[in-house]
């Protein structure tokens, strides 16, 4: 048979990496052209990888939960010969080419490259038997699945011949399930389908705190073996009984940490607030709905909306700055981030030439952007390119905040909680819907002029959202 090898694609926007979330096939499968064979997730996103070749599978090169660079090797697929549609071999030849003995360092099959830059390593989890040339188990290998070193302590219990794979959606739930020992064959989910949630995971975890690693073991969840940590001086590490929780900063949550360092290094930043009467707006937005309750509007679409405005006016806002060729650009179209949490962290989808969009349009776009977003749906290019983005941190209960600018944009609008409290209005003691907004902004791009007069823009059309049909 003729074996084509398929390296891990340029995933786009610079990265250089990969972190295999889960495999879509196993060896000996048949795969056809374009088939995704692969979940990876990468520093912006999750992403299928589909195969660009078709026949059957002799190796998977690496395993869930280990990060391959761009340009490496990442399945090996044999061609069909002549008279094998299927892709099988002519009767008389093996499986699996044996193409190593113990100990020589060249590759087993399904066991990828074996190269020493892998970050983490996981026992295979497969059912199969490694089979040599003549069809019997390889010296040293059980029957299970197992492979040379398998002895060493494993992340994750091999799952049990015929046991259905848990339905789990968010990587994050995979990460916390090995971070906390939990065997997700073993949890029932409560999500729509039976989908495993994190509260799924966190709940088996809590009902067998304080259990040995045995006691896991027998019943039904891994043996992760605990974090180590370092005692107190003096203390007894054998009698203390606690442990440090280690949470590696991986995909995502490193980038995350990466660019906010990188912020809080480069940007002078500056935030201003205003506390604002927020009532007119909403009842503004109470009006649209009703006049049109198969196209509802949110509030945070009226705060884009809004923004928009501003920048309109205050176009110095939607700019970076080019610390390499000591310059400032400003962006002629506002690429709209959307700050919005999901359970792979802080992400900050795109609207891309949002001033271009109606209010309705707005709307829409930013409910299917958030979902998507959420759902870890959305590609590399959605999550980049933004001139100016929206926090709307009042959906945790809180007022105020100073919060961090999305390098390399120059500024970025943050929004509280919409509550009652006492107002004076016309002279009068009133109780009126007030919120807290904050902009924060990078000192050298403007100056507190530009920044007060764009935050008393948005407050204005808060309060009076006519003003806003006038500027538009």
């Amino acid at each position: 048979m003729t074996e084509r090898v398929f390296l891990l694609p340029d995933l786009g926007e610079g990265l250089a990496e990969a972190e295999i979330v889960q495999w879509r096939v196993a060896v000996g499968d048949i795969v056809t052209v374009d088939q995704t064979v692969v979940e990876v997730e990468t520093a912006k996103a999750v992403v299928d990888v589909p195969c660009p070749y078709a026949g059957r599978v002799v190796a998977l090169h690496g395993v869930a939960g280990e990060v391959r660079p761009v340009g490496q090797p990442l399945i090996t697929v044999a061609e069909p010969v002549a008279g094998c549609a299927d892709g099988t071999e002519p009767p008389g030849h093996t499986v699996y080419r044996e193409e190593e003995r113990a100990g020589s360092g060249n590759v087993l099959i399904g066991y990828g490259t074996g190269r020493g830059d892998s970050r983490r390593r996981r026992r295979r989890t497969t059912t199969a038997p490694y089979v040599s040339g003549n069809g019997a188990p390889l010296a040293g290998h059980a029957a299970e699945g197992t492979r040379p070193g398998a002895g060493r302590p494993s992340v994750v219990a091999d799952r049990a011949p015929g046991t259905t794979p848990p339905l789990v959606i968010s990587p994050i739930v995979r990460r916390l399930a090995r971070e906390r020992g939990v065997d997700l064959t073993a949890v029932r989910g409560s999500g729509p389908g039976g989908v495993v949630r994190r509260a799924d995971v966190e709940a088996v975890a809590s009902h067998v705190a304080g259990v040995t690693a045995d006691v896991r073991g027998s019943t039904g969840l891994s043996a992760l073996p605990a974090p180590s940590a370092e005692p107190p001086a003096g203390a007894d590490a054998a009698t203390s009984g606690t442990r440090d929780l280690v949470i590696p900063l991986t995909g995502i949550r490193r980038t995350i940490a990466d660019k906010l360092s990188r912020s809080r290094r480069e940007i002078p930043e500056v935030t201003i607030w205003v506390d604002v009467d927020a009532t007119a707006l909403v009842q503004t937005r109470a009006a649209i709905n009703a006049a049109r309750p198969d196209r509802q509007v949110s509030i945070l679409a009226l705060l884009a909306r809004i923004c928009l405005s501003g920048l309109h006016r205050y176009p110095q806002l939607n700019a970076r700055v080019d610390t390499e060729g000591q310059r400032i650009i400003q962006s002629t179209g506002v690429h709209l981030g959307i700050a919005a949490q999901t359970d792979r962290g802080l992400v900050v989808p795109v609207l891309r030439d949002a001033e271009r969009l109606t209010t309705t349009e707005l709307a829409a776009e930013l409910a299917a952007t958030t979902a998507a977003a959420r759902a870890g749906e959305l590609p590399p290019t959605r999550l980049t390119g933004g001139t100016f983005t929206l926090n709307n941190y009042g959906v945790f209960g809180v007022d105020g905040s100073t919060p961090i600018i999305n390098h390399p944009e120059a500024a970025l609008l943050g929004v509280g909680r919409i509550v009652d409290k006492p107002w004076v209005v016309d002279g009068q003691l009133a109780v009126r819907k007030v919120v807290q907004l904050s902009l924060t902004f990078d000192h050298r791009v403007c100056d507190g002029g530009v920044a007060g007069g764009f935050l008393r823009h948005v407050a204005d059309c808060v309060e009076q959202p006519a003003l806003l049909i006038a500027t538009v």
